[in-house]
């Protein structure tokens, strides 16, 4: 297939919420593949291991645009393939995903604490959008963001593949004000509102991003709203979206936000099928002028924080 061709749809459906995966045959300069079953075997042995790969493509699990991926099909460099992973047993995250808003262009909803927002590792689905996928019928469904998997609240999803680019743009280019509501100890002697600068970095493979020194790549502005117990409801309006950057900037306050599991120290993973201690930050507010039609958009979680509930619960007794 010639450059800048047009990419064939799949000859697969989605599974439970998932795209197959496609993949695009090299050139072969070499001749090392006679047959497309050789490539995928060489290509995916590490992954799935050869002999997985040889019994899926005996059970038909590798298609092309002209059918199954038999023995014989002779290597074309070019040629689209597609498969289905093999999902491994998920624990379902025991939250549901709540509708805030629906037109024919986007879909906001309140996601849980727990749910990654796309399929990610080990998170495949038993994610948001593949979730989404299913509930409301919309294969096409995409997330215009990302939202931390711990992390509850507003997350934009957009219906039509042509109109992602617009939407994700208003997220690249800064122009959603994103407001988050989280729960952190209160300390009477720091001066509040404060607007936070710092350069942040997270390598990969590394669980935890870190502050350090240099021009500043991230800033958050935290207000308190309130505190009562030891504890302080603050509102964050980040103007960056650095990776974990309202959790770092909250800990280089000795503010760390009730629950986390990497600030200030990383803690041992829970069970997978640990719901218990939730972290309490939520992405309460977005607002954006709709890159569209050109309206105002404003959405407003409609979650709440259990911590602070709590806290207000047992003041008031």
């Amino acid at each position: 297939m010639r450059r800048g061709a047009k990419i064939p749809a799949a000859p697969l459906p989605q599974r439970d919420g998932i795209d197959p995966v496609r993949v695009r045959l090299p050139a072969d300069p070499d001749g090392a593949w006679g047959t497309v079953r050789e490539h995928l075997v060489e290509r995916f042995r590490g992954a799935i291991g050869a002999g997985r790969v040889a019994e899926m493509v005996r059970g038909g699990r590798f298609l092309t645009v002209d059918g199954p991926v038999d023995e014989t099909l002779a290597y074309r460099p070019g040629m689209y393939v597609w498969f289905h992973r093999d999902f491994a047993p998920e624990v379902p995250v025991p939250f549901g995903i709540q509708l805030v808003h629906r037109d024919e262009r986007i879909v906001v909803v309140d996601k849980p604490h727990f749910l990654a927002t796309t399929p990610r590792g080990r998170h495949i689905t038993e994610t948001a959008v593949a979730r989404l996928r299913r509930e409301l019928a919309l294969p096409a469904l995409q997330p215009a963001h990302r939202l931390d998997r711990l992390t509850a609240g507003l997350a934009l999803f957009v219906v039509r593949p042509e109109d992602r680019g617009a939407y994700q743009k208003q997220f690249a280019e800064r122009r959603v004000r994103k407001e988050y509501e989280a729960v952190a100890p209160y300390d009477a002697g720091l001066a509040l509102p404060v607007t936070v600068r710092s350069r942040i970095v997270k390598e990969r493979g590394v669980i935890a991003a870190h502050e350090e020194a240099g021009e500043p790549n991230a800033e958050s502005r935290v207000e308190l709203v309130e505190h009562r117990g030891g504890l302080g409801r603050y509102r964050l309006l980040p103007a960056t979206g650095r990776t974990h950057q309202l959790r770092v900037h909250m800990n280089g306050l000795g503010l760390p936000i009730l629950n986390d599991p990497v600030y200030p120290v990383v803690a041992e993973e829970p069970a997978p099928d640990d719901f218990s201690r939730p972290l309490q930050l939520l992405a309460k507010v977005l607002e954006f002028t709709d890159p569209v039609d050109g309206r105002p958009r404003r959405f407003e979680s409609r979650l709440r924080l259990a911590e602070w509930d709590t806290v207000a619960h047992t003041s008031d007794q």
